[in-house]
């Protein structure tokens, strides 16, 4: 058996174990799929994971193979109405692990980088949570996907949804890192933001590693009170030592260089004023040019011995890889594109995108790639890729599956490092139901 058939089967083992315990997963047990109809919970889950950006109408004709035996836009909103959105979050954590427990690592560390994205979703200016008002223009609602990556196996390992009112990424990483279960020697990866002792001592406290880019020295970033520690280069790699407090003593008044002082209302959860008086941390701290004029700070704990700062520098630009699986998420899996405006049913198809999106990064990460010249390196085209695991799960492929291995390894592209093309930062608006891909 293909690989990928062992991957798609596993899929499948899992959605039907979910059906033998279907009072987990459905709103009203003992109701709810009792009846025979043409929506089962399997072919439910099954559909909603294999939908793509066009309307829905053509989404059921082209997964039932355009009989007259569709069902009709109703009683699809019906049965998905019957299903918790906790059902796919279940399916989606299962499958994730079951491809996690050997993780792909660099010089013995797994490299797990965390970020934020924001996600359109239909105009609903009831919806408080979500929806930000503007004073000359209509108003959208967005959700915040907080999310784990695997930069060496390009999975999602853990997901936070929040409403973007309600956006807390500092929160949001505390508690992915809290739960984190892989090896110690993991190196958490993230971008300025991120910075705070709080998140530091959550990595230390769970015994693991951390790349935080900072604001440079100059700015009045976390790095700020520790100016006078530093070297007085442009470039440096050097230890500090702080010890963070809530107390306000004249011994830590008098002493700026020595303690770091937190208000009641900061977060710092390893701290109080009984048994955790003070919390001693040590950082590394490197400061190196990105340009002729401009210069970058990181924070670590990687021992200087296995990490130059050469090394670090590449470590970090290792990090992008979450912002382009972004991009893939959101245009080629379709993260832009839902159908419906209910925010429960966005969440379900967004668990469903992820899932999609794992789903074909395992296959893709078995394919070989033999195409091979003097002059260019060639990588998986995934966008391409994508579509073929999509097509591959769909109720069409059943009767003759394709080669997907085969397919995949013949849509690659050239690897052309050094080319970059500026951000383009602009609020994008949720896709309508009225302008869909035909």
């Amino acid at each position: 058996m293909k690989f990928s058939e062992e991957v798609k089967n596993t899929l499948w083992n899992l959605i039907d174990k979910m059906t033998l315990n279907l009072s987990e997963f459905i709103v009203n047990p003992g109701k709810d799929f009792t009846r025979k109809k043409k929506w089962d919970f399997p072919t439910l889950i099954k559909f909603i994971i294999s939908m793509e950006s066009q309307s829905l109408k053509n989404e059921l004709h082209k997964y039932f193979g355009y009989t007259q035996d569709c069902p009709s836009n109703p009683s699809f909103n019906q049965r998905r109405a019957q299903i918790k959105q906790e059902a796919f979050k279940y399916l989606f954590d299962k499958f994730t692990a079951q491809y996690s427990k050997t993780p792909t690592l660099l010089n013995g560390y797994r490299l797990i980088a965390c970020d934020g994205s924001d996600i359109n979703i239909a105009h609903n200016p009831n919806d408080e949570e979500t929806y930000f008002p503007k004073k000359d223009a209509k108003g959208f609602n967005q959700l915040h996907l907080n999310a784990m990556y695997d930069l060496r196996d390009r999975i999602y390992t853990d997901i936070i949804i929040q409403p973007a009112r309600r956006e807390n990424e500092h929160a949001a990483f505390c508690e992915m890192v809290d739960r984190y279960d892989g090896p110690d020697k993991t190196i958490f990866i993230v971008d300025r933001g991120y910075e705070s002792y709080n998140n530091l001592a959550h990595v230390i406290e769970k015994g693991c590693f951390f790349l935080f880019r900072c604001k440079d020295i100059n700015s009045s970033g976390i790095l700020c009170g520790s100016k006078d520690k530093l070297p007085q280069s442009d470039e440096f790699d050097t230890k500090v030592s702080l010890i963070l407090t809530r107390k306000w003593t004249n011994e830590v008044i008098n002493h700026p260089e020595i303690y770091r002082r937190f208000r009641n209302k900061d977060s710092f959860d390893f701290l109080d004023l009984a048994d955790h008086a003070y919390y001693n941390m040590d950082l590394r701290v490197l400061r190196f040019p990105i340009s002729e004029t401009d210069y970058e700070c990181v924070l670590t704990n990687l021992p200087a011995e296995d990490f130059s700062p050469a090394e670090i520098k590449k470590l970090y630009a290792m990090r992008w890889g979450i912002e382009t699986s972004f991009r893939e998420l959101k245009y080629a899996v379709g993260l832009t594109s839902f159908h419906s405006k209910k925010k429960e049913y966005i969440i379900q198809e967004i668990w469903a995108r992820l899932l999609l999106y794992n789903f074909c990064e395992v296959i893709t990460a078995n394919v070989t790639i033999k195409k091979c010249t003097q002059k260019h390196v060639y990588q998986i085209n995934y966008t391409f890729a994508i579509h073929i695991c999509r097509y591959f799960i769909s109720k069409m492929a059943e009767k003759s599956p394709p080669d997907v291995e085969a397919l995949i390894s013949k849509e690659v592209l050239p690897v052309r490092p050094g080319r970059h093309d500026p951000r383009k930062v602009d609020h994008k608006k949720a896709v309508s139901f009225l302008y869909r891909v035909a």
